[in-house]
């Protein structure tokens, strides 16, 4: 084991400018964590693991230290290739202390004592925890890392030898007596104990599908620590950063419990608004593909609990913090935590919500300022018939389909697999907004007897406008490219000789603010 006379004096080494290269007057920024000591200098950080050993990670030699880098160096090179530079090596010799680049995997430098990650720097501005506390991160930047997300996991290493109901209740219980041991003063064992209740009582009611989704390759080499604090915005990108590279209980699992961190985490930040976070749970599972989309939404009775005990984590590690002499304002955000876990629980039974409405009405628009309220812990499944058309093609959500891909039979199958997915996840307890155009009266009264088959309440909202202004949006939105519909304004003016039939759902009109359409759709909801 490295003694502490040897780390000093490589910290020593690593806080000058000139073990760099840089002049006397550069500076040199070291910052400790509770397993790194990380040093920024000129344009690169670097990063080295504290001679340390937990029951969760040992890095008490330099060989173990050395793995450690590698493997964080090859994990983090998936999301974010930029930022991961190399592998160096801290020598020590007659001459004293030098730093050399060394390709992972080849002969360790004469006089090596420890090990470090070379990474770029970047602006701690850009971090979207940074971001989301300062009131200005983007919609469309939480959308594009949802994205990022189910493209990652997609691509992850299986890992079947993990995950699990069994190894989810180690999980759990670790929490527990880590609640009662090193954070005893901020939660009480009632406290502990019923949190504990709550969440062995969903594994067993789960364990069936906890099991057959490890076996079928879902658990899988994630991230594992996917919260705002770890992406970062580069050129107007998420790059998602610092992933466990030192536990794999702790990285191979569920992918829904991987998003679930993300989740919680931007909901716990908007408080009872909870916009982002379904904005990334539905941008996610917009970039899911076909084969695999009936799977992922089989998966979503398990959200609630993943989403409470990623809080629990997240409330435990505050008040451990606590106990070692942090501040008072401390215990109350684990608290916050703890309360927030425990209202992930109460998720509400389902609905079914339709909007349906001619190309430039705003659907979409009102389908997702009304999502996020319907149902803990992140809001309602939003299925839109655009998404669901490219999904059938395998195009992603923003590239345009030729014209026979809107022929009248693959609109058919389109809006039965929208009532598919739509039942699937009305049966996984989730709520439902269905946005299509509805302009056909069997294809609405196919929605309100979905919610009749799975005895859900029902509203379907019909939205309006002056076809002016509707070709308006539509010629604006087809200019800028940037939404998943193809409808142009010749589509539009097709639509508007429809022969709608009896329309019996809420009629709104729709030439308003997007705000105050949606809060009229949201009374509307309300009182069905």
């Amino acid at each position: 084991m490295t003694s502490e006379t040897d780390t000093q004096e490589t910290i020593g080494f690593l806080s000058r400018p000139d073990a760099y290269g840089l002049g006397a007057g550069e500076a040199v920024d070291h910052i400790e964590t509770h397993a790194n000591h990380i040093f920024l200098a000129g344009d690169f950080a670097r990063k080295m693991k504290k001679p340390i050993r937990f029951s969760f990670l040992d890095f008490s030699t330099p060989q173990k230290r050395r793995e450690a880098c590698e493997s964080e160096l090859a994990l983090n090179r998936r999301t974010a290739p930029e930022l991961y530079l190399g592998l160096a090596a801290v020598t020590k010799g007659e001459d004293g202390f030098r730093l050399v680049p060394v390709e992972p995997g080849a002969k360790a430098p004469d006089g090596t004592v420890d090990w470090l990650v070379e990474m770029k720097r970047f602006d701690n501005a850009g971090l979207l925890a940074r971001q989301e506390d300062e009131g200005r991160l983007k919609t469309g930047l939480v959308e594009d890392l949802a994205a990022r997300v189910a493209r990652f996991h997609a691509d992850a290493e299986v890992t079947r030898d993990f995950g699990g109901a069994t190894a989810f209740a180690r999980i759990v219980a670790d929490n527990a007596h880590d609640m009662l041991e090193k954070a005893g003063s901020t939660f009480s064992r009632e406290e502990a104990e019923r949190m504990r209740a709550l969440c062995d009582t969903l594994i067993e009611r789960h364990r069936g599908l906890m099991d057959s989704r490890r076996d079928a390759g879902w658990v899988r080499r994630c991230h594992g620590d996917l919260h705002l604090g770890n992406v970062v915005e580069i050129d107007g990108k998420p790059v998602i950063f610092d992933c466990i590279e030192f536990n794999e209980d702790i990285a191979c699992i569920d992918v829904l419990y991987d998003l679930a961190f993300l989740l919680m985490d931007l909901a716990f930040r908007e408080g009872d608004e909870t916009f982002l976070a379904n904005r990334a749970l539905n941008a996610y599972f917009d970039h899911i593909v076909e084969a695999d989309i009936d799977d992922m939404i089989g998966g979503l009775p398990l959200l609630p609990l993943f989403v409470a005990v990623r809080a629990v984590v997240r409330a435990k590690v505050t008040a451990m913090q606590v106990e070692q002499g942090g501040d008072a304002g401390l215990r109350e955000r684990a608290r916050a935590f703890f309360d927030f876990a425990m209202a992930s629980f109460e998720t509400g039974g389902p609905r079914l919500v339709a909007i349906g409405g001619l190309s430039g009405t705003g659907k979409s628009t009102v389908a997702k300022k009304l999502a996020p309220g319907l149902g803990r812990p992140a809001g309602a499944l939003h299925l839109r018939t655009d998404i669901i058309r490219k999904r059938l093609f395998n195009v992603g959500p923003l590239e345009r389909l030729p014209e026979e891909a809107y022929a009248p039979d693959v609109g058919a199958r389109v809006y039965a697999e929208m009532f598919r997915l739509a039942g699937h996840a009305l049966e996984a307890g989730v709520s439902v907004v269905t946005d299509a155009v509805f302009a056909q009266a069997e294809e609405r009264d196919r929605a309100a007897a979905l919610a009749r088959e799975r005895g859900v309440p029902f509203t379907g909202i019909w939205l309006e406008a002056d076809p002016a202004v509707l070709e308006a949006r539509v010629r604006a939105r087809s200019e800028k490219a940037d939404d998943a519909s193809d409808a142009d304004v010749a589509v539009l003016r097709r639509q508007l000789a429809y022969d709608l039939g009896a329309l019996d759902w809420h009629r709104l009109d729709a030439a308003g603010t997007p705000d105050g359409i949606a809060a009229r759709a949201g009374e509307l909801v309300a009182g069905d």
